[in-house]
């Protein structure tokens, strides 16, 4: 099996990671994987780095006759078998290339988001099937007319050697000097309106009422910053909101944690609860988008509704003043991790994916 990603973002992110996490397991697997991007792209260095075979376009836009011809011929070059898109632009590049083809390689496109769609076609017309990674992404493309036939939900894995409790050390309390004893309740995220931060810094007050001694750790850096300094400033909370700026160091980051809290208003999937649970640590997020599928309510997490302080300080005084009650979640999560959300469990349903695909064309 010959399968050729194709990327038209520059950045990096939780999509780039996940299309690179995939293809390094897929690999093991023992498929061919080759990558396809806009120049500049960081997914192509990174891609290059694990020894993967990449060709970058310019992809200037979506109907650029240089990027269909040069995607064309590294279709009939490689011999790809199956093309698996991630963006629009590239979706709509590679697919128009391979429909030119009389000999065409297979298309599946991943929606990493949940965010409306502009172009159907890029869903219904040129891939053959479409991955969702939340049971909340494939019902949305549902909704909107995408045949429910052509969809998959194939939930973002994590790295579980990488993400283990028992290979790092939880440091972090020794470096902010927080006592042993006191809840620590924490966030990695980037800094951003969407993920609800003015929520938890709106809840903080009445945490404190109910759990005196806790403290808030914020990891990540973002356009919000500045806003929270001042938000935090302005309610004197900053002797016990700790910003940490970006981390390399993320699990042991979330190592020290006690609980994990992201009250997100919009997520396609929240790798990072997937992440918080892999560490054994309880996570409390909202109902919006997959977030539900991140966890077990009331086993592995708590849900909260979004835009509600009080909700959502209710459900963090529920778990800092329990310790056996986070302990037990917190092994419930990383079992259910091991069981559902490891990196090679999420390359094994796609690998399912691809072969039906390529079964459909013979």
């Amino acid at each position: 099996m010959r399968v050729l990603h194709t990327e038209s973002s520059t950045g990096w992110g939780g999509q780039e990671n996940r299309t690179l996490q995939e293809a390094i397991q897929m690999r093991l697997r023992g498929a061919d994987m080759l990558f396809a991007c806009r120049r500049g792209a960081q997914l192509s260095q990174r891609a290059r780095d694990h020894g993967f075979t990449v060709e970058e376009f310019p992809m200037r836009n979506s109907f650029d006759p240089v990027s269909i011809v040069g995607l064309g011929g590294a279709f009939r070059r490689h011999r790809i078998d199956l093309v698996n898109t991630h963006s629009g632009r590239d979706t709509l590049l590679a697919g128009i290339a391979a429909r030119l083809m009389l000999r065409r390689p297979r298309i599946v496109r991943t929606r990493h988001l949940i965010l409306p769609i502009t172009s159907k076609a890029t869903y219904s017309l040129l891939p053959d099937h479409v991955v969702c990674v939340s049971r909340a992404v494939r019902d949305y493309l549902a909704d909107v007319g995408v045949p429910t036939a052509m969809l998959t939900s194939v939930p973002t894995g994590v790295d579980t050697t990488r993400f283990d409790p028992a290979g790092v050390d939880a440091a972090l309390r020794e470096e902010l000097h927080i006592p042993a004893e006191a809840p620590l309740i924490g966030t990695v995220a980037i800094l951003r309106m969407k993920k609800g931060y003015q929520d938890l810094i709106a809840a903080i007050p009445q945490v404190l009422a109910g759990a005196p001694t806790a403290h808030f750790v914020f990891a990540g850096d973002g356009p919000q910053r500045q806003n929270i300094e001042r938000a935090l400033t302005e309610a004197q909370l900053g002797e016990r909101v700790h910003l940490l700026g970006l981390r390399r160091d993320i699990p042991q980051v979330l190592k020290s944690f006690d609980i994990f809290v992201l009250p997100t208003h919009q997520e396609a999937l929240g790798t990072s609860y997937i992440e918080a649970q892999a560490m054994g640590v309880p996570v409390i997020g909202t109902r919006v988008g997959g977030v539900p599928d991140t966890m077990i309510e009331g086993e592995t997490g708590l849900l909260v509704p979004p835009h509600d302080p009080p909700a959502l300080a209710e459900a963090i005084v529920t778990l800092a003043t329990d310790p056996a009650k986070r302990r037990a979640m917190g092994e419930a999560g990383r079992r259910r991790v091991l069981s559902e959300y490891t990196v090679q469990k999420m390359a094994e349903r796609m690998q399912a994916v691809y072969e039906r695909v390529l079964a459909e064309k013979s």
